[in-house]
């Protein structure tokens, strides 16, 4: 029985368990779906075996070893990843998400940092590249390396190039993907590290309309159950974990891999130059306004908000929600700042 199918069936057993609710008292009212599907691993629910058979279905969809469905976002993923690693010796990037530093920390690993080019023009740092990688990892010899790719800007690293290196040296990768959960549906994105790296992290809720914070983590060495076991709760929300089996479902269905392909289509039609790698982040770059000025601009006069902006552009995040009505509004504002 799937995750989805074992919330949709209605115990008739008088529950004197966790959670107090029991699926009939609702606080908020809005959300009593959610109330009637917040379940607690008990005799008359027992979903631990769901949740296996959904994850082991999910790492035959990606072609890994093992996929763990994360709660608590790709931060505990990518601390998960280092502490099943097995690291002692670990580079990280010196811009990269706290997590890095905080999973090596917590393996006791001894820490070592890399830089990356930082383009001037656009005001953002590059992931880093097979040339400087193979520098780094002949400086400092670590076990493992955690790159980040894609950027928060939609800039990616040659995944195979990347391995090429990390073969070489004998060093295992962990790839934060957290902004690349599309990335395995769609030939039009950029190339996931999922089949390639030792450890793949993905966040649903950032681009594939996962709930906040539903993440993924991927494994072609060892198996993370137990790393995980070490950081997460023992009660779990299994409607988050039933969202998250059907978050993949739907993104690996036909539905799903012509909605992405329709949306890049749909962001294509903007015609704005594509300044990264991934088309489903537009970087807005326009001479005569600072990325601040822009941004102040957009949300001011034409009610659009952007993701994140800097001195010399502004970010727009697209993903699973992203309808094509938002997207031509985008195009006529767009059109009237003279893009």
């Amino acid at each position: 029985m799937s995750l989805l199918n074992l919330l949709r069936y209605k115990t008739k057993k008088i529950l004197f368990t966790t959670p107090s609710h029991a699926g009939k008292f609702f606080i908020f009212h809005k959300i009593y779906q959610w109330y009637k599907m917040d379940i607690s691993e008990v005799d008359a629910y027992n979903p631990q075996d769901a949740l296996l058979l959904s994850e082991k279905r999910a790492s035959e969809i990606y072609g890994v070893k093992y996929t763990k469905f994360l709660t608590n976002g790709s931060t505990c993923g990518v601390i998960a990843a280092i502490l099943a690693s097995k690291a002692k010796r670990v580079l990280i990037w010196d811009k990269a998400h706290p997590c890095h530093k905080n999973g090596a920390k917590l393996a006791g690993c001894e820490i070592f940092e890399y830089s990356s080019e930082y383009d001037e023009s656009l005001g953002v740092y590059k992931p880093i590249n097979e040339v400087l990688l193979n520098k780094y990892l002949s400086d400092y010899m670590p076990d493992v390396v955690v790159i980040t790719s894609p950027t928060y800007e939609g800039f990616v690293v040659d995944i195979e190039k990347i391995m090429d290196v990390c073969n070489k040296h004998s060093v295992k990768l962990i790839v934060d993907e957290a902004h690349g959960a599309l990335y395995p549906f769609s030939d039009k994105l950029p190339t996931s590290a999922v089949k390639f790296a030792h450890y793949t992290i993905q966040s649903l809720h950032k681009t594939a309309g996962g709930i906040n914070p539903t993440a993924l983590l991927h494994s072609n060495d060892n198996d993370p159950t137990e790393s995980l076991k070490m950081i997460n709760t023992t009660s779990p929300s299994y409607v988050m974990l039933a969202s998250i089996e059907a978050n993949i479902n739907f993104l690996n269905s036909a539905k799903g891999r012509r909605y992405i392909a329709n949306l890049i289509d749909n962001i294509k039609e903007l015609n704005i130059p594509l300044l990264n790698d991934d088309p489903t982040k537009i970087i807005l770059k326009k001479d005569n306004l600072t990325g601040f000025e822009l941004s102040q601009i957009l949300f001011d006069e034409f009610g659009i908000e952007d993701e994140k902006s800097n001195d010399k552009t502004v970010l727009l995040l697209c993903g699973v929600g992203t309808t094509k009505k938002m997207l031509n509004k985008l195009k006529n504002v767009l059109s009237k700042l003279g893009f």
